[in-house]
């Protein structure tokens, strides 16, 4: 029996207790948490904005060490250190056939699993595949990445999302190049990230823009030459800090119809806007065709940043070891299991940076 945090129904509030946790299949790894991001597409999931079959142990970026190995699995073994990977790509698809691993269509094949059951015996789901707000888990194969040499394994766990979106967001989908301007709109855990893949692009100015003034440290700390507090003139005042023009990029990260529609119109003509903020259905953005014309501007959507973990982990780990990418300075809040809602309501009120739930010292 090991503890976990159970949503137990769309809506209702996180139960952390104990769950049983099956010995690992073929093809299975059993992890023991050293500690795990709290990520906004968590809150999704409890609010319905994101659907998974509940009762789910949600949690989807974690590190830890592996205890048991199933069959066939040779990767990784008892006692070596990994990162969780929630959207492992199959390899056999046609986005995976052609280097998009990304847009997987079997990434999230397996959120419909039962993998563990509570004490009343209750047939529990893994959230984003990994469930990793619990003190273990069980996980596919594929869902299990080497930890990179060097890194607290705490702090790794944040490579799992945050870092692999907001990196890759900047590098990947928006391919920022040395000297272009970039905005970055939320200074959540995955703005930090992106703020920070800027600083690295070599980029310049960078503006961060977010609804609390709190916010301002962050940013600068993560290498923000410029903080906007958002409101109906951020695209007015982004632009004045960019000669009239505009920011070659706009990256928001927040997932709302006014920051999108606002991280577009910050942008110069010509200029490049990518989303990587999940938003509901209800969150309709609108342009009318006279002005996509005029401004020749390009809103791109970005997909775990449009990242392929296996090659970006490393990369990634390069820049922290060699001290350009700052893990511990994303963190705000250390917490416990039971510190989730908490931190939860925290990113509803725009407070601090990313909250992780350590396990292990």
């Amino acid at each position: 029996m090991v503890r976990a945090a159970i949503l137990p129904a769309v809506g209702a509030p996180l139960e952390v207790r104990e769950i049983l946790l099956p010995e690992p299949g073929p093809g299975q790894v059993r992890v023991r948490l050293a500690a795990a991001g709290v990520c906004h597409s968590d809150l999704s999931l409890t609010n319905g904005t994101m659907r998974v079959p509940v009762p789910a142990v949600l949690g989807h970026e974690g590190a830890g060490t592996v205890l048991s190995v199933g069959e066939g699995v040779t990767h990784v073994a008892p006692g070596d250190a990994v990162v969780l990977n929630w959207a492992p790509s199959c390899g056999e698809c046609h986005h995976c056939r052609i280097g998009e691993v990304w847009l997987c269509a079997k990434a999230l094949a397996g959120v419909g699993a039962v993998y563990a059951h509570d004490a009343e015996g209750t047939e529990l789901h893994p959230g984003l595949n990994v469930a990793a707000f619990a003190e273990e888990t069980v996980v596919a194969a594929n869902c299990v990445l080497p930890a990179p040499a060097g890194i607290p394994l705490a702090e790794a766990a944040l490579l799992g999302c945050a870092v692999l979106t907001g990196y890759g967001a900047v590098h990947h989908s928006a391919q920022v190049r040395p000297g272009e301007s970039v905005a970055v709109f939320g200074v959540g855990g995955v703005g930090l990230a992106a703020i920070q893949a800027a600083r690295i692009a070599q980029a310049g100015p960078i503006v961060a823009v977010d609804v609390s003034p709190a916010k301002e440290e962050l940013a600068r700390a993560a290498g923000a030459t410029a903080f906007v507090l958002a409101s109906d003139t951020t695209a007015k005042e982004i632009r004045a800090l960019t000669a009239g023009q505009g920011v070659d990029v706009a990256v928001e990260c927040v997932g709302r119809a006014d920051t999108i529609r606002t991280a577009w119109e910050s942008s110069r003509r010509g200029g490049r806007t990518t989303v990587v903020g999940i938003g509901g259905k209800e969150q309709q953005v609108t342009f009318h065709a006279l002005e996509i014309f005029h401004f020749a501007r390009t809103l791109t959507g970005c997909v775990y940043g449009n990242s392929d973990p296996a090659r970006d982990l490393p990369v990634i780990a390069d820049h922290v070891r060699a001290g350009r990418f700052d893990l511990g300075a994303m963190v705000t809040d250390r917490i416990t299991l039971e510190g989730i809602p908490a931190a939860f309501d925290a990113m509803l009120a725009g407070k601090g940076g990313r909250s992780l739930v350590v396990f292990q010292p």
